[in-house]
């Protein structure tokens, strides 16, 4: 039933975290850090990005899980795959800075 919902949010998801990625590598190689998109959006962005991301794939993991579950529980566990992926990117976060 939500499967559109947590496809579209795996795959803005990813295109998001690509941008950072590639556009920050980018910016590194040419010189111009200020072009850095994980500058630009700074730690909100990137929390939001790392929801959205989890929302996404905690989604379609609990709506293709071979359990049946219903989607009551499936939005519950996207819920759940949201909140570790905020919770990922603040380590990550943490542990990049030292």
């Amino acid at each position: 039933m939500m499967v559109k919902v947590y496809a579209l949010f795996a795959v803005v998801g990813f295109i998001g975290v690509a941008i950072v990625v590639f556009g920050g590598a980018l910016g590194d190689n040419l010189g111009r850090t200020e072009r850095d998109p994980q500058r630009a959006i700074g730690e909100a962005g990137r929390l939001s990005l790392g929801a959205v991301l989890g929302f996404g794939i905690g989604g379609l993991a609990a709506e293709f899980s071979p359990l049946d579950l219903s989607w009551q529980i499936a939005l519950l566990l996207a819920l759940v795959g949201s909140g570790l992926g905020v919770s990922w990117v603040r380590y990550a976060g943490t542990t990049l800075r030292g």
